[in-house]
């Protein structure tokens, strides 16, 4: 027979592992989505810097249309 406390030793070890395991999951997947945010980040910061050089320098004087 098996020492009862040996025996939940074991028991919370698997369970930490498992924890573990989920855990390293849930990290991988967020990282990979930071990863995309961050591209995608960057592809609207370019669009938005190419818009802003295309329109040419606004000044202050200028209203937009609905003035």
């Amino acid at each position: 027979m098996a020492d009862p406390q040996l025996q939940l030793l074991e028991e919370r070890i698997v369970w930490l592992q498992r924890h573990v395991a989920e855990q390293d999951k849930a990290m991988l997947e967020l990282a990979e989505e930071l990863a995309k945010i961050r591209k995608e980040l960057l592809i609207f910061r370019t669009r938005l810097q190419d818009h802003g050089d295309a329109g040419g320098p606004a000044t202050a004087e200028e209203r937009p249309p609905h003035y």
